[in-house]
């Protein structure tokens, strides 16, 4: 087993016998009816919820890196559809952040760490004979507030979500200041 594999489980063995998880006992429904697509950084783990004011149960939130929506029909649309048909959400909020590794992502230099790791450079070939852009698909963006607005704009014009609210927002990775990109009305 490996190292962190093995405090984890440690961990979570004294954790459940303990009962630690009752302050976190929730239904799977979100309590404020939203839905927010946010970035996968590491600073927002705490940071989003807490300048948001938003507790256990409260919402569901989707990560991805660069809070992005590449897709009309991926996984990340796949969760927001659910979160709102299945789920009860009834506003959808996208909050991209400043300094985000996913600006200026140098795709190159991804493609060159997949040949240090051990992918074959055969698979990248095979990928793109298959119909992958590689560069395309890997590729950030060179504005948050931009991005945010083209994912809030895909959302909103998705044929399977409702005239609901879609906002977006940019949240600052120190400080937890939100600015307001796109403010979402009823349509």
């Amino acid at each position: 087993m490996s190292k962190f594999l093995e405090e984890i489980m440690d961990y979570n063995r004294s954790f459940v016998e303990q009962k630690k998880y009752e302050p976190y006992l929730t239904s799977k429904f979100p309590d404020k009816r939203i839905v927010i697509l946010t970035c996968m950084d590491t600073r927002l783990i705490e940071l989003l919820p807490a300048s948001m004011n938003i507790k256990n149960g409260d919402v569901k939130i989707i990560k991805a890196a660069g809070a992005m929506v590449s897709t009309a029909f991926g996984g990340i649309m796949r969760s927001i559809i659910i979160a709102i048909h299945a789920l009860g959400a009834e506003e959808v909020f996208v909050i991209g952040h400043y300094d985000c590794g996913m600006s200026n992502v140098n795709t190159e230099k991804i493609k060159e760490k997949f040949i240090e790791q051990g992918i074959k450079e055969e698979t990248l070939l095979t990928l793109k004979h298959s119909g992958l852009d590689i560069d395309r698909w890997l590729k950030g963006f060179n504005d948050v507030t931009e991005s945010v607005h083209n994912s809030v704009e895909l959302i909103r014009n998705h044929p399977l979500v409702p005239d609901i609210p879609v906002h977006g927002l940019v949240i600052d990775p120190e400080t937890g200041k939100l600015d307001i990109i796109e403010k979402g009305e009823d349509n």
